[in-house]
Parts: structure tokens; sequence; C-alpha cells
């Protein structure tokens, strides 16, 4: 090669730009990790939403009809896990067996608000339904015959029940149409679960101070009412109301009053009872509709009694033991081959000496009395009752489906613990937002930590 050719290359080399091979490759290593990032970012995504949305579209609905039948009673309930499922999120649990409520921590939120439990009818799941105001399940917060409806007034001064159904999810409002109510809340079904038992408060004052009080039975297809009754102020119509087993026939008490009429409205008897005596209970009509049936106290605890429904006339005893030692008695219905089950109310403190004070009827079951509730099977010719269902503590009302009661049947139950569902979908959310957080607020960091360890891993040395 001569001089002048060496001279020309080495010209021609220093007027090539040069590449800048370290800024070259910290550039493409920083596409890399923006572009990994974001497919991270865009995965971690995809997993939350699918965590929200499979459930919601991926889980069909429960069929009612392909159900194995009633469900069984558990032999136990418990407190619902913290952060459990609603009772409208997926997957559906299908007709409940029981609802409960109380004051136990688990069971109240914010002030005085409860949170109604809802147990599967054959498994031990557990859901919860938020009402905006204390609620007694059984009175307030009902369980359609079925177990599949729930019927609940989700904040006080907001007249409109709302149903929710336990196989789709879904919910419906029903607005009353008793002129100038503040206040709808329901008190019973009817037995095809078509109908729905309703009270109003009407203010009867511009400042609230005193209201009336009216029953109607409402028609869930059409939205029509009967007005059932009205009552002045201190008074409740409808705290305890039970419908025949056809259906066609319901009694109601007020007061010391019970009435019995038809589904019309049209009254069939009114007549007051006698003294320590209240109406049973929803499950007040014998099997045959015949009779309607009364708790009465005596001397050291409650026993059952047959009363006219035409007259009020006492009939005598229905043949089963007294239960002893307790606050007070619901008969919540009749089994196939009828036998009567019914909740006692444990009292509070469990060593009170009032526990025979019988409850005021506008106000029952009353909380400051009860510790907590057992559901027992009265056997007939005076057996000793079975006890069919305990509670914890401070669980102080119930409410079972009456195709569960009628079937009769009971489980071992394992009611659930730890956390719920919520528990943990709440966790997950926070832990990537906080994730994502102290990413991007270290990302200079970590982008050298990615360099030096791919390089690292790479084997080249700069």
């Amino acid at each position: 090669m001569t001089t002048r050719l060496r001279e020309m290359l080495h010209d021609t080399a220093a007027q090539v730009p040069a590449y800048q091979v370290e800024q070259r490759a910290l550039a493409t290593a920083r596409r890399t990790r923006r572009r990994r990032a974001t497919a991270v970012a865009a995965a971690l995504v995809l997993v939350v939403f699918g965590g929200f949305v499979l459930p919601v579209t991926g889980t069909p609905p429960v069929d009612p009809a392909g159900s194995a039948g009633p469900g069984a009673l558990p032999d136990r309930i418990g407190l619902p896990p913290l952060g459990s499922l609603h009772a409208t999120d997926r997957p559906r649990t299908g007709p409940a067996s029981v609802i409960f409520t109380g004051e136990a921590g688990r069971l109240t939120y914010d002030d005085e608000c409860s949170l109604v439990t809802v147990v599967d009818g054959d498994t031990d799941t557990y859901r919860i339904v938020r009402s905006g105001w204390e609620m007694t399940a059984g009175t307030d917060v009902v369980l359609s015959p079925q177990g599949r409806w729930i019927a609940h007034d989700p904040q006080r001064g907001d007249p409109r029940v709302e149903i929710i159904d336990l196989v789709t999810g879904a919910t419906r409002q029903l607005r009353s149409d008793v002129p100038g109510t503040v206040g709808t809340e329901p008190a019973g079904w009817s037995p095809d679960g078509e109908s729905l038992v309703v009270r109003d408060s009407v203010p009867t004052h511009p400042d609230r101070s005193d209201h009336r009080r009216l029953l109607s039975l409402v028609r869930l297809n059409d939205g029509s009412s009967v007005r059932l009754a009205e009552a002045p102020s201190g008074t409740v119509p409808g705290v305890v109301v039970a419908f025949a087993p056809d259906g066609d026939r319901l009694a109601w008490q007020t007061g010391r009053v019970v009435t019995v009429a038809r589904r019309d409205g049209s009254v069939i008897a009114s007549f007051p009872l006698a003294p320590g005596t209240d109406l049973a209970g929803k499950g007040a009509w014998t099997p045959d509709g015949r009779w309607l049936s009364v708790a009465r106290r005596d001397e050291t605890g409650w026993t059952l009694r047959r009363i006219e429904p035409a007259t009020g006339r006492d009939l005598g005893a229905l043949g089963t033991a007294g239960v002893d030692d307790v606050v007070g008695i619901q008969l919540l219905g009749w089994t196939a081959t009828g036998v009567p089950w019914v909740v006692s109310y444990l009292p509070h403190p469990p060593d009170s000496p009032d526990f025979t004070r019988p409850f005021p009827n506008d106000d029952r079951p009353e909380y400051g009395l009860i510790g907590s509730i057992e559901v027992l099977s009265l056997p007939p010719d005076g057996q000793p009752p079975t006890t069919l269902l305990t509670a914890p503590r401070q669980v102080v009302s119930i409410d079972i489906a009456e195709e569960v009661i009628r079937a009769g049947h009971t489980r071992v139950a394992d009611p659930p613990r730890g956390v719920g569902g919520r528990f943990w979908i709440w966790t997950t959310v926070i832990v990537l937002a906080v994730s994502a957080i102290a990413a991007y607020r270290r990302r200079e960091q970590l982008t050298l930590w990615w360099e030096n360890r791919r390089v690292r891993r790479s084997g080249v040395a700069w």
C-alpha cells in the first residue's frame, strides 16, 4: 500500500461519524425495559380485571329447577367471615336455608347498621346483605318460603323494599303506594312467594313526632296492593304475620288483638288474646289450616296452644312439651309429619331472673333481653324438645325457609372461618396499587438494576 493511499483511507475514516456504542446500548436497553414493563403491567391489569370480570361473566347462574331439593338446616351457625361476599356477588349460592342477624361485631357496621347473614341451602357458604339500619331477621328482613328471595328495607326513611333474588343476583325495588309514607318494611311472604305483606309509617304531624302504621298486601307481579289494617301511634300491626297453608287467609297481631282476614282484605274475625299470650309466629296456622297457634307463658316457660280462628276460643294445648328458661319462643313452621319447629330466645345475661317476662309485642324480639337463640323441634306427646340449631352469643334473630322446615332435614355444619372473598380481592388490589406506585417512584434505580443484571447475565464487560 502506498503512502498516498494510506493517507486517503485515514482521511475517509476520520470523516465517518463515530458509533456511540455505550449510549446506543443503553438506549436499546431502555426501550427493551419499557416494553417489558408495559407487558408486565398489561398482564397485571388483565389478571386483576379477570379476577373481577370472569366471576361475573364466566359463572353460569344457578338454575333453581335443577336444585336437588329444598336444602337442609345446619345444626349450627357461625359469624360471617371478615370480608364476606355479598348476596349479589358471583358465584351465586342459590336458595338459602337460613338468614340471621344480631349484635356481634361481624353482624353490624357503622352506627347500628346490620349485616344480614345468608346461609346457603346445602353448604356452609355464607353471604351478607348490608342494611342502613338495625334489622331483625323474621321481623323486618324476611326470607321467602322457597328460600330464593330476601325482602328488606335497605335504608330507613326511604319508602321502598328491596327484594334480592339469590339465584340470579338481581334486585327489585318495591315502592309503596301509601300516600305520605316515610318508611316501608316487609312483614311476611305468602306461601307461593308471589305476594308480600308490608308495613308503612305515615307521619301525623309535620315534625314527624307521631306516626300511624298501615299494613298492606302487595302482589309482586303487578305491584297492586290491598289495605289490611291501620293502627294509631303506639301500636304496630303485623309484627307477627301468619299465612294459612293454602295462602287464602292470613292472621296478624296488633297490640293484644289478632285479626284474621282473606287475601282481598275482608276481615273474617278479630279478637283479643289472653294476658301472657301471643300469636305464635309466622307458622301459627296448623298444617291443616283449621286452627291458629299461640304461645303462652306460664311460671317457668312457654307452651303452644290452639285457638279457634273465628272466635279466638282456647282449644287446649298442642300436646308438645314446654320450653323452659327462655325469654320467648316463635313458631317458624311445621314439618311434613306435623312437628313444629320453634326458635327459642335465650336470656341475656344467661342467669337473668326476668327470663319469663313476655316481649312487648310491638318490639319483639327485643335485643336487650336476648343473649342468643336456638332452633328446637317439639315432638308430639310431650317428648322433650330436640335442639336442631345453635348459634354464637349475640346472634339474636333468625328466619328459616318454610320449604326447609317442611322437608325436616338437618345436616352437620362447619361454618366458614378466616376471611372472605372480598377481603382477598381488596388485598390484591391494594398490594398491586402500592407496588405500582413504589415501582414508578424508583424507576431510575430499577432501570439501573435491570441493566446491571442483564449485563452480568450476558457476560459482557463494559
